[in-house]
């Protein structure tokens, strides 16, 4: 069996004297779109940031490609890992053409300008996101789901073996979700791997080859969508009845 893109053992992060991540256990092959699912303070997106490099471990290991994060470094997780951030802040005022070609400096050799290649990448991760109609304006004068598509595209232009992405289509209208979704399903399809945090269950389900319930800074339940949003799971989560249709429609339980 191939090693896995994403490892990671016994996982466990402190944020000011409270261990906000306990024992967490985690992989994601190559061709797997997993969603990270789970309520607020679940500690989702602590586990992203740790997998991305960002936050220290206390204890456990993770590793990509079989390497671990420090062996990496960071030219080498910049290579294989993009890190999509809930609400995708960008600080310059630069176009969006300009935001995306970012995501191709780890590929470019120094005292070098984007190649012919790099720009043909650029463009298709533009189309795929849907950003190219705002290629040349500013991103500050972008609306927020403008700005969201144009991380994405970033993201899509770095050509990560590992997409990690933080709730990805939060800002989005339905239209976009879809399309983005489909983009991120798409590395997977292509032979890399995505994880990604869902607070839309729906969305999880029906994008996700499986899903990763959290709760409490663990891992409660993992597997295909169905098994994972069983009643049971989700009302002892988070505290609602599901409906009929899965994860479409959620009640608060009778008192």
């Amino acid at each position: 069996m191939s090693e896995p893109i994403l490892s990671a053992e016994g996982v466990a992060v402190q944020v000011g004297g409270r261990r906000v991540l306990e024992s967490v256990g985690l992989n994601v092959a190559a061709g797997e779109f997993v969603g990270l699912v789970g309520p607020n303070g679940a500690g989702k997106t602590t586990f992203l940031r740790a997998a991305a490099g960002l936050v220290p471990l206390a204890a456990g290991s993770i590793r990509v490609e079989g390497a671990s994060l420090a062996e990496l470094g960071a030219a080498g997780m910049a290579r294989r890992v993009a890190y999509l951030p809930f609400g995708a802040p960008c600080h310059w005022a630069m176009t969006a053409e300009r935001v995306v070609s970012l995501g191709r400096l780890p590929f470019q050799p120094a005292w070098q300008g984007l190649s012919a290649a790099d720009w043909s990448i650029i463009d298709d991760a533009m189309q795929r996101a849907e950003a190219d109609a705002f290629a040349r304006r500013s991103i500050d004068r972008l609306s927020a789901g403008e700005r969201a598509r144009v991380m994405v595209a970033r993201a899509l232009a770095q050509q990560p073996r590992l997409l990690l992405a933080d709730e990805p289509t939060a800002t989005l209208d339905p239209y976009h979700q879809l399309r983005v979704l489909e983009a991120l399903r798409g590395i997977a399809t292509g032979g890399g791997a995505v994880l990604a945090v869902f607070h839309d269950l729906p969305l999880a389900a029906r994008f996700c080859s499986r899903l990763v319930l959290m709760k409490d800074g663990k891992v409660s339940a993992e597997g295909p969508p169905d098994a994972v949003l069983a009643p049971d799971n989700v009302l002892a989560t988070y505290g609602v009845e599901m409906g009929a249709d899965r994860a479409a429609t959620y009640t608060l339980p009778r008192s």
